[in-house]
């Protein structure tokens, strides 16, 4: 009896351990994918973008880019100065494991209609972990090829999994034709749960060319 006793703690403790090990990973381990494939898809951009033609006076972006690939940066000033990362085309599991992704099919930066991006909140380096912490005024920066488009918060709200009208040209009215330049963000909620949705919805408030940065 004393032999099965101490047997079943042992597998306890090794079976507790390895839970451990695999929270861990998650949330950190994770982390290192994406800041890899970050890096690289930030220096493949900023490449790209410094070689492209000029921007020209009021250009929107329209130019499409391949699934997985690098569409557009973000920047959000509340979340800190560290809040930088770059958009991916799609998001399939594997595209968002990379960084945020845009939905293809919802308007491009700039355009009339919905810009939707959605993105991890406690794994593969959480890019909107704190994006509970918005508020209505704060900016959302979002830079392309030619320009850097600044959207403002209007509101968040918290939905089910199941509610696509979120992502409707004209948020919650799919029937609605958009008038408005709009950006979306979505994410799970609560954390270390996906039994709801975090919603973050804003408006175009200006824009202006990019600058270019320096090549590394």
């Amino acid at each position: 009896m004393r032999i099965l006793i101490r047997s079943v703690g042992e597998l306890c403790i090794t079976a507790g351990l390895v839970v451990l090990l695999f929270v861990a990973y998650e949330l950190w381990g994770t982390g290192a994918y994406t800041q890899a494939a970050q890096h690289k898809l930030d220096d493949e951009l900023t490449r790209s973008w410094n070689a492209g033609p000029p921007a020209g006076p009021g250009k929107v972006t329209t130019e499409r880019v391949r699934l997985g690939h690098g569409l557009a940066l973000i920047r959000i000033p509340r979340l800190g100065k560290s809040f930088h990362y770059v958009i991916i085309e799609g998001v399939s599991v594997a595209d968002l494991r990379k960084g945020p992704g845009h939905y293809p099919g919802t308007a491009m930066p700039g355009q009339i209609g919905n810009f939707v991006v959605s993105g991890h909140r406690t794994t593969y380096l959480a890019p909107f972990n704190k994006l509970g912490e918005l508020h209505a005024g704060d900016k959302i920066l979002i830079d392309t090829r030619a320009r850097q488009y600044v959207y403002k918060v209007t509101s968040t709200k918290v939905v089910q999994p199941s509610d696509v009208s979120v992502a409707a040209p004209v948020p919650e009215h799919p029937k609605a034709n958009p008038t408005k330049r709009l950006i979306t963000l979505t994410t799970c909620n609560p954390k270390y749960s996906a039994a709801q949705r975090l919603i973050v919805f804003g408006q175009l408030v200006s824009s202006a060319p990019r600058v270019k940065e320096a090549s590394s």
